[in-house]
This record gives structure tokens, C-alpha cells and sequence, in this order.
């Protein structure tokens, strides 16, 4: 009985996590700028790796192999956000336009840079 349960409890967390990598996946792909793209692929760092490592970590049993799992979710956790930090000041360094709004007048459907008038 209790294996069912670690079993079921287990499937949840991988089902979950590879929904939020899913996320993730349509997150990258549907944004045009590179910080909304890393903003919707750190969903899938942190929570997707969280629950699919999580699932390992109920299917395994608590033993040394479910604490090695826990320190790569650890070293994920560290190394996630300054990465993402480094690709976004790369990205601030080098986008001209990265200042820039886009504006939707919904009148006169005139689609432009703030504070133009047409």
C-alpha cells in the first residue's frame, strides 16, 4: 500500500514538472525579447527541475541517491540566477532600442514610439 501511494505521489511531482517545462518551452518561443524569453525559460528552471527531481527524489526512497539529487537541485538554484543575471546585463549592455515603448493608440490604431503623434 505504501509503495502505491510513493508511486501515485511520485507521478504527481514528474507530471507537474514537466508541465511547468512545457511552460517554459511555449514561454521561449512566443516572446520577441530576449529578458521576457529568459523570464518565461526560468520557469522552467526553477519550478520544472524542482518537481521532476522531487518525483526521483520520492521514487528512489530517501537515501544518498536522494541527497545527490537534492545538492543538483541546490547547484541548479545557485547557478540559474546568475546566469540569467550575466545574459541580462549583456543584453542591457547591447540592445539599442532597449529604452524603447511601444504604444498602441486604440482610436486610431496607430502603432509607434511614445510620444509620437500621427
Amino acid at each position: 500500500m505504501f509503495a502505491w501511494i510513493r508511486f501515485g505521489t511520485a507521478g504527481v511531482f514528474l507530471v507537474l514538472g514537466l508541465f511547468f517545462e512545457t511552460l517554459a518551452v511555449f514561454g521561449v518561443n512566443r516572446f520577441r525579447r530576449t529578458l521576457n524569453r529568459m523570464h518565461g525559460a526560468a520557469i522552467g528552471d526553477t519550478l520544472g527541475i524542482l518537481f521532476v527531481i522531487l518525483g526521483l527524489i520520492v521514487m528512489r526512497g530517501f537515501s544518498m541517491d536522494s541527497l545527490k539529487l537534492f545538492l543538483v537541485v541546490a547547484f541548479f538554484w545557485i547557478a540559474s540566477p546568475v546566469s540569467g543575471h550575466m545574459i541580462s546585463r549583456l543584453e542591457a549592455m547591447t540592445d539599442k532600442n532597449m529604452g524603447e515603448l511601444t504604444v498602441i493608440h486604440k482610436e486610431a490604431g496607430f502603432q509607434g514610439q511614445e510620444g509620437e503623434t500621427k
